[in-house]
C-alpha cells in the first residue's frame, strides 16, 4: 500500500531498473516532468507499466524562459490525467519572471479546468497565498500542494477548498515541516519523495522509501497532537480517494 505523488523519474539513474522494482512492489507512482517538451520521454519510460503514470509539467522556475512551451502543453493535455510539476515560485525572482509565471499558471489552470478531471501536483514556494487564490474554491479537479512551506493561515484556506498536501522526508525533519504536518488532518495527507531532490545519508529518495516517510509522519502526528493509533493504510486510502474523485 505504498505510493508516491511526486517523483522526478527522468532525473534519476537506472530508470528501467527502478521502474521494474516499483512494478514488482506495486508502488503507485506519479512521474512528474519539468517542461512540456520533456513529457514524451517520461511517457515512453512508463509504457507497459501498470503502477507508474507520467505527469505533464511546466515548472515555475522554467516558465519565464520557456514561455513558448505553453502551446506544447496545450497540445499534450489529453495524454495524461496527471499534471505536474506546475505552480509558482517567488524566491528571489525578478518581477517580470514572477509575472510570467502567474500568466502561465493561470493559462494552465484554465486548460486543465476544461477537462474537469485532472490531478495537479503544485509547487508554491513563497507564493502560497497568491497561488491558492488563483486556484480558488471551485476548481474542477484535484489539487495537491507539494512540499508546502507557507503559513498555517493559508494552509487552512487550502484545506477549506479541499486541497491535499503531499509530504516528503525532508519536511518531517524540519521545524516548519513538523508544524505543517501537525496542522494537517490525516485525511488530507499524501506521500511524495520529490526524488532526487531529497536525500537520506547522501542517497536520493525514490518511491521505494515511502515507508520511511510514513513512519516519520505517524511519529510527528502522535507527538504533536497526541493522535490515537494511526494506521499506515490511512494514507493509501487518501490516495484512493484522490484517484476515485471522492
Amino acid at each position: 500500500m505504498l505510493f508516491d505523488t511526486h517523483f522526478h523519474l527522468d532525473l534519476v539513474e537506472d530508470n528501467l531498473g527502478l521502474l521494474q522494482r516499483l512494478e514488482e512492489m506495486k508502488i503507485y507512482t506519479i512521474a512528474v516532468t519539468n517542461l512540456p517538451k520533456l513529457f514524451s520521454h517520461t511517457e515512453k519510460l512508463c509504457e507497459g507499466f501498470k503502477f507508474i503514470r507520467p505527469a505533464l509539467g511546466f515548472h515555475p522556475e522554467l516558465a519565464s524562459q520557456y514561455k513558448s512551451q505553453l502551446s506544447v502543453f496545450r497540445e499534450l493535455i489529453d495524454r495524461s490525467r496527471y499534471i505536474g510539476e506546475i505552480g509558482l515560485d517567488n524566491l528571489r525572482k525578478a518581477s517580470q519572471d514572477f509575472k510570467d509565471q502567474k500568466d502561465i499558471f493561470s493559462s494552465i489552470l484554465n486548460i486543465c479546468a476544461e477537462d474537469g478531471n485532472k490531478i495537479l501536483t503544485i509547487h508554491s514556494r513563497r507564493a502560497e497565498k497568491q497561488l491558492i487564490s488563483m486556484i480558488g474554491n471551485n476548481f474542477p479537479g484535484k489539487i495537491i500542494l507539494h512540499w508546502y512551506s507557507g503559513s498555517l493561515k493559508d494552509l487552512e484556506t487550502a484545506l477549506s477548498y479541499g486541497f491535499y498536501f503531499s509530504i516528503n522526508y525532508n519536511m518531517t525533519q524540519s521545524v516548519n515541516g513538523k508544524k505543517i504536518i501537525g496542522a494537517l488532518p490525516l485525511d488530507r495527507i499524501l506521500l511524495e519523495s520529490d526524488g532526487p531532490f531529497t536525500v537520506l545519508e547522501n542517497v536520493p529518495f525514490t518511491p521505494l522509501n515511502s515507508k520511511i516517510t510514513i513512519n516519520e509522519i505517524i511519529r510527528i502526528k502522535k507527538n504533536i497532537v497526541n493522535a490515537e493509533e494511526i494506521e499506515a493504510s490511512v494514507f493509501f486510502n487518501n490516495f484512493k480517494s484522490l484517484l476515485s474523485g471522492n
